[in-house]
């Protein structure tokens, strides 16, 4: 709770925060002279002599306690603490996308690190994370599709379910670009912002599905919509690689024509990343082609918290004087 409070704390004249050091000074001082302000005299035995500890004597330090209390709380008050509270507001239009992820079983392939599919999700999630003006849904795809999360500002939820992604979701195997894009168009059609994107990652031809790639395409030209196509291996499986298939290492391939085809006819833009770093690029570049229209104004709101530390060193001045008077009074 405390650390919670000084993170939204801020001092107005901090500059006032270098007297504390005004108090370890002043007990550095207090025991250099406990043992020289207590009178003495000779006597020959101490036999007739009690012990003259009593409660009061252990109470003796605390008015000296309770001025140290009430100097720090006053200079902390002279410094004036202020609760911070930071507000933002967004002005301005983001761009509606979906990313259309394939996970087929092709995607385990192990030409990335660790595979296709991860590689796909962790600079998916990077791209997520630089783009906070926009709304962002997710459509996955192998022989059939599913909307695993609609557009949503909601980044927090869309970083959940690209987590959640993963090779056999989807119960039947395949490689359905043409449904994939479809039901990423379905998701976009009727979003109200001057600017839809569809980003589809694949690496493989179309196979299955119910609805053809060109039909999906012309559905993204209606609805003005621009898809980017990722052509993600290096069209090579090795024959130790477990999501080859025997007899066909070396033969798995993605369709380039037809993403190219897609791309150029939607306005967008064809990417072939042959490993992790080029489809870290690829994402770039689609980063610095679809800018978002936003402005972030940030707003710092102040209210004053140095009441309670005047308070608390008014009262520890206070009973200082009470017990200094009463019980812990000293008589010469």
């Amino acid at each position: 709770m405390l650390y919670d409070w000084w993170q939204h704390i801020e001092f107005a004249y901090p500059w006032l925060l270098p007297l504390l050091l005004i108090v370890p000074y002043l007990i550095y001082l207090q025991l250099g002279r406990r043992g020289k302000q207590t009178a003495s005299f000779k006597v020959s035995t101490l036999q007739f002599l009690h012990p003259t500890y009593s409660w009061k004597l252990q109470l003796s330090p605390i008015p000296f306690i309770l001025r140290c209390l009430a100097l720090t709380s006053l200079i902390i008050a002279l410094a004036r603490p202020q609760n911070k509270f930071t507000a933002e507001q967004t002005t301005g239009e983001g761009i509606d996308m979906v990313l259309c992820f394939d996970i087929s079983g092709s995607m385990t392939s192990q030409d990335f690190k660790p595979d296709r599919l991860e590689a796909a999700k962790e600079i998916a999630t990077n791209f997520v994370e630089k783009r906070p003006g926009d709304r962002i849904g997710i459509v996955i795809f192998s022989s059939q599709s599913f909307t695993l999360c609609p557009i949503t500002t909601d980044h927090n939820t869309v970083l959940t379910q690209i987590g959640v992604i993963q090779n056999g979701y989807l119960t039947e195997d395949g490689t359905a670009i043409g449904s994939g894009l479809a039901t990423s168009v379905d998701r976009l059609k009727d979003s109200k912002a001057k600017t839809k994107i569809v980003i589809l990652m694949t690496d493989g031809v179309d196979f299955g599905g119910v609805i053809p790639p060109d039909i999906a395409e012309k559905l993204a030209k209606l609805y003005g919509i621009k898809v980017y196509c990722i052509g993600i291996g290096t069209n090579q499986v090795s024959d130790s690689d477990p999501s080859s298939v025997s007899g066909n290492a070396g033969k798995l391939s993605f369709n380039d024509d037809l993403l190219k085809h897609i791309s150029s006819e939607t306005g967008g833009q064809y990417f072939s990343a042959a490993n992790k770093e080029s489809l870290e690029s690829s994402y770039d570049a689609i980063d610095k082609l679809e800018k978002s229209k936003i402005e972030t104004t940030t707003f710092n709101h102040y209210s004053e918290a140095f009441l309670p530390f005047v308070l608390f060193g008014l009262g520890c001045i206070i009973l200082e004087l009470l017990l200094s008077l009463t019980i812990l009074r000293k008589f010469p």
